[in-house]
């Protein structure tokens, strides 16, 4: 004598049992004709919003090369632990000109302000 109930039917077997993949039409890819030209691209992006990622260069500024490692300051230097704080926006922001002002990384930037703070402060 079975005692189970039987289970509600909630209706997603049904429309899967008739399913076949092969019956989905594909659909070709665009020919290359029929895309927009990159600088339509770019006008239509920036109509609907979307800004570019691109590094603008300013006359007189750094060249393409500093602008963009300066932007990214990523090194292989063997920091591998991560040391996260809150600070103000100025203080971030006087930090990294800072830094790239001499050329170091933000790793770097810190074990030199921690130097310098030993010196003045004393070794704790």
């Amino acid at each position: 004598m079975n005692m189970a109930k039987e289970r509600a039917n909630l209706g997603f077997a049904d429309p899967l049992d008739d399913f076949n993949p092969a019956d989905w039409k594909t659909t070709q890819p665009k020919s290359s004709a029929n895309r927009l030209k990159p600088e339509e691209s770019a006008k239509a992006a920036a109509a609907a919003g979307f800004t570019s990622r691109e590094v603008k260069l300013v006359p007189g500024d750094r060249t393409k090369a500093e602008t963009v490692a300066a932007l990214q300051r990523r090194r292989r230097t063997g920091r591998n632990a991560q040391f996260n704080l809150k600070a103000k926006p100025e203080t971030i922001e006087a930090y990294c000109k800072l830094a790239d002002a001499q050329g170091w990384g933000l790793g770097e930037t810190l074990e030199k302000a921690v130097e310098l703070l030993q010196r003045e402060f004393g070794r704790p």
